[in-house]
C-alpha cells in the first residue's frame, strides 16, 4: 500500500550502480593485438636472439608436441561434449557393472577400442566422472587409452620390427598400469582430492537442440581449458628436451638398473605423444629393451604436460597423490612385464 520513495541504497541506488559506466577491462584480444605490434618493430631484433641452435630445435619440439596432440585432443574433447550431452548417468550405469572392482577391466578393455591420446583421454575422463561413473573406472580408461589403443600398438611393430614381443609387453605393461590404477582408485581413493568444479555434474537437457548446444559449449569449454595446459606441457617439454645432452643417454647401455630409472624419468620430461615415442624409443639402440620397454609404459601414463593437464582438469590436490603413485605402478608394471616377456 505505501507509495513512498525507496530509502538510499535501495532500487534507485541499484540503478545509479548498474548505469554508471565501470572501468574497461583489457581483452586478450588486445593483448594479442599489442604484442604483435612490438613483435614487428623489433624483429630484427628478435630474429637475431632466436637464431640460436637451442631455441630452434626447442622451438621444434614445442611445435612437433603440439600438432601431434592436437588432433587427438580436438577428437578428445568432441567424445566429451557427445558424453556430456547425449549419454546419460542412467545409461551409463546400465552399462557398466555395478561393482567397481568388475567395472575397471570393462574401462581397460574400453581403451583398446577407443584411439586417444594422453591430452584427449583427460577431458573424457572429467566428463565421466561428472555424468557418475565411479573414478576409478574413469581414470582406469585415461591410462588405458593412449597406451593400448590400436594406433599405438601398430606404431610400435612398426618401429620395432624384429621384435614382436615389444608390442605384447607394451600392451601389458600398460593394460597392467591402467588396472592396476583403477583398483587402487578404488580402495584407498577419496572424493574430496577432486576440485569441487571439476567434477561438478552437467545437467542434460530435455530437448535435442538444447543437447546440441551443451555439445558445442561443452567442447568449446574443454578445448580452451585443456588446450592451454598443453601449451603450458609442450614449453616445458620443449625446454628439457634441449637441456637433457643425449650424450648422457648413450652411456647407458651397459647398465640396465640405471637405465631403467633414466628411461622412467626421460619419459616423464620429454613428454612425447603415445603414437610417437615408440620411433624414438627405437632410435635409442644403444640400450636393452627393458629400459625402452619402460620408456614406452611410463611415458603416456604420466609425463610433464599430463601432470599440468591433470592438475588444470582435476585439481592440483588429486595431481600431486594421482602423478607420483602413477609413476611408481608403470615402472613396477613395465619391469616386471618385461622380466617375463623379453
Amino acid at each position: 500500500m505505501s507509495t513512498s520513495a525507496p530509502p538510499d541504497g535501495g532500487a534507485e541506488g541499484s540503478a545509479a550502480t548498474t548505469v554508471a559506466p565501470g572501468r574497461r577491462r583489457i581483452t586478450s584480444l588486445e593483448v594479442l593485438c599489442v604484442l604483435l605490434v612490438l613483435a614487428l618493430v623489433g624483429q630484427t631484433w628478435l630474429a637475431s636472439v632466436l637464431d640460436v641452435p637451442a631455441v630452434r630445435t626447442g622451438a621444434t619440439i614445442f611445435v612437433a608436441v603440439c600438432v601431434q596432440a592436437i588432433p587427438f585432443l580436438v577428437f578428445g574433447v568432441l567424445v566429451s561434449g557427445a558424453i556430456a550431452a547425449f549419454v546419460s548417468a542412467e545409461a551409463l550405469r546400465r552399462v557398466l557393472p555395478r561393482r567397481a572392482a568388475l567395472a575397471v577391466p570393462v574401462a581397460g578393455a574400453a581403451g583398446v577400442v577407443l584411439p586417444n591420446c594422453e591430452c584427449a583421454a583427460v577431458p573424457v575422463a572429467r566428463r565421466l566422472i561428472q555424468q557418475d561413473v565411479p573414478p576409478s573406472v574413469a581414470l582406469t580408461f585415461l591410462l588405458a587409452a593412449p597406451a593400448v589403443n590400436p594406433i599405438v600398438l601398430v606404431a610400435t611393430a612398426v618401429a620395432f620390427p624384429g621384435e614382436p614381443l615389444m608390442v605384447l609387453a607394451r600392451f601389458a605393461g600398460s593394460m597392467a598400469t591402467a588396472l592396476v590404477m583403477g583398483w587402487l582408485w578404488s580402495r584407498f581413493g577419496k572424493g574430496e582430492w577432486f576440485a569441487t568444479w571439476a567434477i561438478r555434474r552437467v545437467p542434460t537437457p530435455a530437448d535435442n537442440r538444447s543437447r546440441w548446444g551443451v555439445f558445442a559449449e561443452t567442447a568449446r569449454q574443454d578445448l580452451v581449458d585443456a588446450g592451454g595446459f598443453l601449451v603450458v606441457g609442450g614449453l616445458t617439454a620443449a625446454v628439457l628436451n634441449v637441456v637433457v645432452p643425449r650424450s648422457w643417454i648413450d652411456t647407458l647401455g651397459d647398465q640396465v638398473v640405471l637405465g631403467v630409472v633414466v628411461m622412467a624419468v626421460l619419459a616423464v620430461l620429454l613428454a612425447l605423444c603415445s603414437e610417437a615415442d615408440a620411433f624414438v624409443a627405437a632410435s635409442l639402440s644403444a640400450l636393452p629393451l627393458l629400459p625402452r620397454l619402460v620408456f614406452l609404459v611410463v611415458g603416456p601414463a604420466i609425463d610433464i604436460k599430463l601432470f599440468v593437464l591433470q592438475a588444470g582438469t582435476f585439481g592440483r590436490a588429486f595431481a600431486l597423490r594421482f602423478a607420483p603413485l602413477t609413476f611408481v605402478v608403470a615402472l613396477v608394471c613395465a619391469v616386471v612385464v618385461g622380466a617375463v616377456v623379453l
